[in-house]
């Protein structure tokens, strides 16, 4: 389960897409919706790990990212 203790670190949502985790939000409302359509649930943000557009997902949709992500090489020469 993803926990504010996260925030920071690699994750997944449940597409397959992996970022880093931005903010844990338990009650966030959508100021997109509509007001009488707007109801509390649990948030994650994630954000691509280079930089980019953040997104969001239901909190029960995000996993730990357990894969290493890619290695550095030297460059030419050393």
């Amino acid at each position: 389960m993803i926990t504010a203790e996260h925030i920071g670190g690699r994750v997944r949502d449940d597409t397959g897409r992996v970022g880093i985790l931005r903010d844990v939000i338990v009650d966030y409302e959508d100021p997109a919706e509509l007001p009488w359509r707007r109801r509390r649930r649990a948030t994650a943000f994630l954000g691509p790990e280079c930089g980019g557009r953040e997104w969001l997902v239901p909190l029960d949709a995000v996993v730990p990212e357990t894969v290493p992500g890619p290695v550095s090489r030297p460059g030419p020469g050393t």
